[in-house]
């Protein structure tokens, strides 16, 4: 299920702690792990044929991709027109204790969303 730009806000602010529960229980073994994924294939078979680089993710990613959908905190929106989400995911310094859990989302969104199309950006996020 993913929430619309009409009810997003309404139905993340009705969370309760323990809806929140199994993702945040992925924090701690989200900051202990060092390396989210590998690029496997882009080599010669035993045919000749060059494989297509692929991202091969650890399970927490899996896990974490699980519970946001599970929650859910997916928002269908244009978040390839999102400038300010662009800005806010590029700049490494920025505070984001200044910006809404609805707006976490739609960042968290974005990000889920953008590596279907370039494939390892949510592995890159990670890291």
């Amino acid at each position: 299920m993913m929430l619309n730009e009409d009810n997003y806000k309404e139905i993340i602010k009705s969370y309760k702690k323990k809806d929140w529960e199994p993702l945040l229980k992925l924090i701690p073994e989200i900051e202990k792990t060092s390396k989210f994924g590998q690029w496997g294939g882009g080599e010669k078979d035993e045919n000749g044929i060059i494989q297509m680089p692929f991202m091969m993710a650890e399970e927490i990613v899996y896990r974490f991709l699980k519970e946001v959908y599970d929650l859910p905190i997916i928002i269908s929106f244009n978040w390839g027109a999102w400038d300010e989400g662009r800005k806010i995911a590029n700049n490494k310094s920025f505070d984001f204790n200044s910006i809404d859990i609805p707006t976490k989302c739609k960042l968290i969104t974005a990000i889920v969303r953008n590596d279907r199309f370039c494939e390892g950006a949510l592995v890159a996020a990670f890291e």
